[in-house]
């Protein structure tokens, strides 16, 4: 198994289906646009790229643990930090 991992520590929203639509309508704008595009990277003018991935979310490994120290909640919910830990490689570690 692959051992690859982020370089760094990053989450972001390119999983939910809004995305894949946003995408869809980027494409749809390049496409149809009838003018002459000028230079190669003049095409990333017509559609505005915030509207493809707004969220993206950072997290050190430290900060995990101090927020699982920090929360009742997390501890509540019976979750060790070993659970936490995992989860936030989960989410913002492995590829």
């Amino acid at each position: 198994m692959s051992k690859s991992v982020k370089k760094s520590p990053a989450w972001t929203d390119h999983t939910t289906p809004g995305t894949r639509w946003s995408k869809r309508r980027a494409s749809n704008a390049v496409r149809r646009f009838t003018s002459d595009v000028q230079n190669g990277k003049w095409y990333r003018k017509l559609y505005c790229s915030w509207n493809i991935c707004d969220y993206r979310f950072y997290k050190t490994k430290q900060q995990a643990i101090q927020e699982w120290e920090a929360s009742r909640w997390l501890r509540d919910r019976l979750l060790t930090q070993a659970d936490v830990l995992n989860d936030w490689e989960k989410s913002y570690r492995r590829k």
